[in-house]
C-alpha cells in the first residue's frame, strides 16, 4: 500500500475512534459524521489503490459503487452502508434539529468499523 493510502487508512481508524467517543457523548450527530468520514476515507484509499481520485463526495461514492460494488470485490451491503452513512452525515450537519438517534448512530458506526476493516483487508492482501 502507498503513502497516501496508508494516511488515508490511519486517518480512517482515527475517526473512528472518534466517532465512538462521540456516540458515548450522547452526540449522535458528530458521531454520524466522523464514522461518515471513516468510510469515505477509506474508499479513498481504495479507490487510489487503482488510480482513481474523484474531486467529490458524490464522486466518491459514485465510483466506489462502479469499481468495487459492481464488479463484486466488495458485497453491495458495503455499498449501501456508505451511501446511508452519508445520507445520515448530510442530515445530522445540515438539519437544523436534532435527527440521529442513540440506534441510528451506533448501526453507523457499526457499519463503519466494518467498511474500513474491509478495505484495510483488501490493501493488504493487494499489497500496493
Amino acid at each position: 500500500m502507498n503513502k497516501v493510502g496508508e494516511s488515508l487508512l490511519e486517518r480512517a481508524e482515527k475517526y473512528l475512534k472518534s466517532a465512538g467517543l462521540l456516540a458515548d457523548a450522547d452526540d449522535y450527530e458528530s458521531s454520524v459524521s466522523r464514522a461518515y468520514y471513516a468510510m469515505f476515507f477509506a474508499a479513498e484509499a481504495a479507490l487510489l489503490s487503482k488510480g482513481l481520485s474523484p474531486a467529490s463526495h458524490g464522486g466518491v461514492l459514485s465510483v466506489f459503487g462502479e469499481h468495487f460494488v459492481k464488479t463484486g470485490v466488495f458485497p453491495r451491503s458495503m455499498g449501501r452502508a456508505l451511501n446511508r452513512a452519508y445520507a445520515k452525515r448530510q442530515l445530522g450537519d445540515y438539519e437544523h434539529r436534532f435527527v440521529i438517534s442513540s440506534r441510528e448512530a451506533k448501526e453507523v458506526l457499526a457499519d463503519a468499523a466494518g467498511f474500513v476493516k474491509e478495505i484495510s483487508r483488501y490493501l493488504v492482501a493487494k499489497g500496493d
